[in-house]
């Protein structure tokens, strides 16, 4: 069985760029803000996602990492992360244009199944969907509903460096002891994140956002 070293780019990318809103578009933006970090209302889930997402990063001053899930296995489809009494298992799958409606202005996508969509580069079709997030706490699956995953796409597994492969996702576990949050993190295309928040074994709601990096 691989295991797959556990890298969080918090800790290497720089502040100012972290910052940047940079995805300035010349056709029409469908996107909403209302999954954004900045949209989260209950206090806890808010300091819990600061303390980890790129988002949050002006809030995460002084803030302790949480502990995280290993990663357990991955591949080129899926990554599973586990720990004894949570397991949390991604899988993704190959974006058919052909079996979706696809609203073009000009020759930039800007929804797709007639809603707006999230991740990779906006305008372009995707590459990869997410298929499924399952989720087991002890013995009881957790039901993620579709909707919470079905118009985010071009999800990134891991990446190289320096000849090592590494990953930007995690599962982190809230001092509370009964949230946890499955965090995906793509820097292509402006950037996009994913976060799932899970309470006493139930899903409660996601978190999104996109375009805040420059230059990638």
């Amino acid at each position: 069985m691989r295991h797959l070293p556990f890298y969080m780019l918090l800790v290497a990318a720089p502040l100012a760029n972290l910052k940047a809103r940079a995805q300035d578009l010349d056709f029409p933006d469908y996107r909403t803000k209302k999954d954004n970090f900045s949209k989260i209302s209950d206090k806890g889930v808010r300091a819990d996602v600061a303390s980890f997402a790129l988002a949050g990063v002006d809030e995460s001053i002084g803030k302790a990492q949480l502990q995280t899930v290993p990663v357990k296995d991955y591949g080129s489809n899926y990554m599973t992360f586990e720990d004894g009494n949570i397991q949390v298992t991604i899988r993704t799958g190959i974006f058919f244009p052909s079996k979706h409606k696809m609203m073009y202005t000009e020759k930039h996508l800007v929804r797709i199944d007639n809603h707006p969509y999230y991740g990779g580069t906006y305008g372009e079709a995707p590459q990869v969907t997410i298929e499924s997030i399952t989720v087991v706490v002890g013995k009881d699956t957790v039901a993620i509903p579709p909707i919470a995953y079905s118009d985010l796409y071009d999800p990134q597994f891991s990446f190289n460096q320096a000849g090592s492969t590494r990953s930007r996702n995690g599962v982190f576990l809230s001092t509370d002891k009964h949230t946890f949050y499955i965090y995906m993190l793509n820097v292509n295309g402006g950037g996009s994140e994913f976060t799932w928040v899970i309470r006493d074994k139930q899903y409660l709601r996601r978190v999104v956002d996109f375009g805040f990096l420059k230059g990638v």
